[in-house]
């Protein structure tokens, strides 16, 4: 169980990264934009950390 949910937790944190940091980097518009979306991308890894935390603690 705990390494099925590790895969999952790897998983969703290289779709973030691939589908996260992709915008930031290669974002045409003014720097606003680029700054704004890494602001969602920390706190989606944010939640993600939180979330594992949580499920590694029932697991427990």
């Amino acid at each position: 169980m705990l390494i099925l949910v590790r895969i999952i937790f790897i998983i969703l944190a290289l779709l973030v990264t691939f589908f996260g940091l992709g915008p930031v980097l290669l974002a045409d518009g003014v720097l606003t934009e680029r700054l704004f979306f890494l602001g969602v991308v920390i706190l989606i890894y944010a939640v993600l950390i939180v979330a594992y935390r949580m499920v590694l603690k029932r697991i427990k």
